[in-house]
């Protein structure tokens, strides 16, 4: 039987679906693309935007098409907040909430018979860690190391779709780290809801016993691994020590990926964010000062209600001065049971789609900046797989996306290579400075 997988949202959720999909293998299924006719069909769902949730009833128009006969089953965050919603959505056959996802397969039908069911929890009732993490879909890797959150970001649904901050054991997932690494796994992305709150609490003293910075420190010390790269960690946890960190670190890559949702301190206030303009600065003007060719890249949310023309303009000018490397722009959408769905003062949406427009056009030009920063230096590039019209991508330990001329021998390697030029679309030409090392091929 043929199952398919398509995964919505963040890094997280992408680490989710792979480890899933493989319990789905060892019971004997079939794992085919999603573009391909299956049996089963799971779509890992996103809550973050409208977009998400546009996106998720496209894709089951697609695959009903497709297959007809075949069973749609949603999980994830949208699944979890809108479980009956979702499942009144012709062609979605079974929603499986937070708690259960992981044992998606104890509930389908193979018969497809009374698949039209709801499985889902209380938010309140998911107190457990899931070690999941991605394999053999892309050349990286992502290591889930903590689930949840506890923040009240007012705009935010996270906490209502994946419970309270939690995390994962350090052992442990050094030991998944280590089973990656003997994969043939050369980078590992740590990845979480909100991975600067990463520790276990003791249940006697309620004190925590560890914290992001010792769980670095053991994924610094395993062997044999090339290169870990920190996903999207908050500016008032990404602590002095944690750069100082990866600065003196020759397996942590410099890159961050640090979102600061706005420029504007009064806006910041009403996203209750734990923050403000002169932290974030501060953050950037320290890993700057030690990592000139550090890649940071941003995320900002633009219409937030209440937003008005001068606030804008103040993250706008805020951002420019920054030396950042590139932005990811969101509009603000309201999400039902979010503080901000209550404040007045609403944006239209031709004004958020303008700020939009000026923010990514920021972003082309900071990162344009950057790229142009890196010509002419040699940096580590891990190479992807596919032969693209002759030739071969990847990204180096900076985060420049970049080609180079097709050579098996570069396949899932790392390869110090010289930035020679910006293409047009903003991929950056390198050439392989070393012959290929037999131990590469073994």
């Amino acid at each position: 039987m043929k199952v398919a997988f398509k995964t919505l949202g963040c890094k997280l959720n992408y680490s989710e679906t792979s480890s899933i999909s493989r319990e789905f293998i060892k019971k004997g299924f079939q794992k085919v693309s999603f573009n391909e006719s299956s049996d089963i069909y799971i779509i890992n769902t996103c809550s973050v935007t409208q977009n998400a949730d546009k996106e998720f009833k496209y894709l089951v128009n697609k695959v009903k098409k497709k297959n007809p006969k075949s069973s749609v089953v949603a999980i994830g965050c949208y699944a979890q907040l809108k479980p009956k919603k979702i499942s009144q959505i012709s062609g979605v056959d079974l929603v499986v909430g937070a708690d259960k996802k992981f044992d998606v397969l104890n509930y389908i039908n193979l018969n497809h018979k009374e698949n039209n069911n709801v499985h889902s929890c209380e938010i309140n009732s998911v107190d457990f860690f899931k070690n999941s993490f991605s394999m053999g879909e892309r050349t990286r890797s992502f290591l889930k190391v903590q689930d949840g959150c506890d923040y009240k970001c007012t705009y935010c649904t996270i906490p209502l779709a994946r419970g309270k901050s939690r995390s994962g054991q350090i052992l442990q997932l050094v030991e998944n780290a280590k089973y990656l690494v003997s994969n043939g796994i050369k980078e590992i992305v740590l990845t979480g809801v909100n991975i600067g709150d990463f520790g276990i609490f003791d249940v006697n003293s309620g004190v925590k016993e560890s914290n992001f910075l010792e769980l670095i420190k053991h994924f610094n010390k395993i062997r044999n691994l090339a290169r870990l790269r920190i996903s999207s960690i908050e500016p008032n946890l990404l602590s002095n020590e944690i750069i100082d960190f990866v600065y003196r670190s020759k397996k942590f890559v410099n890159h961050f990926h640090i979102p600061l949702q706005s420029g504007s301190d009064k806006i910041l206030k009403l996203m209750k964010r734990r923050y403000l303009t002169s932290l974030y600065e501060s953050r950037i003007n320290k890993i700057k000062t030690l990592m000139p060719n550090c890649c940071v890249g941003v995320d900002v949310i633009v219409g937030f209600p209440g937003e008005t023309e001068k606030d804008f303009n103040e993250t706008l000018n805020f951002l420019r001065k920054l030396d950042i490397s590139y932005l990811h722009v969101f509009s603000y959408s309201d999400r039902d049971n979010t503080e901000s769905n209550l404040i007045e003062n609403k944006v239209p949406n031709y004004v958020k789609s303008e700020r939009s427009k000026i923010l990514r056009h920021l972003s082309l030009k900071k990162k344009r900046t950057f790229y142009e920063y890196n010509i002419n230096s040699e940096r580590p590039v891990l190479f992807e797989s596919k032969n693209s019209d002759g030739y071969i991508y990847g990204y180096t330990d900076n985060y420049i996306r970049v080609k180079a001329i097709w050579s098996k021998e570069l396949v899932d390697n790392i390869i110090n290579c010289k930035l020679e030029k910006i293409d047009d679309d903003l991929t950056v030409r390198a050439k392989a400075l070393i012959n290929i090392p037999k131990v590469l091929h073994q």
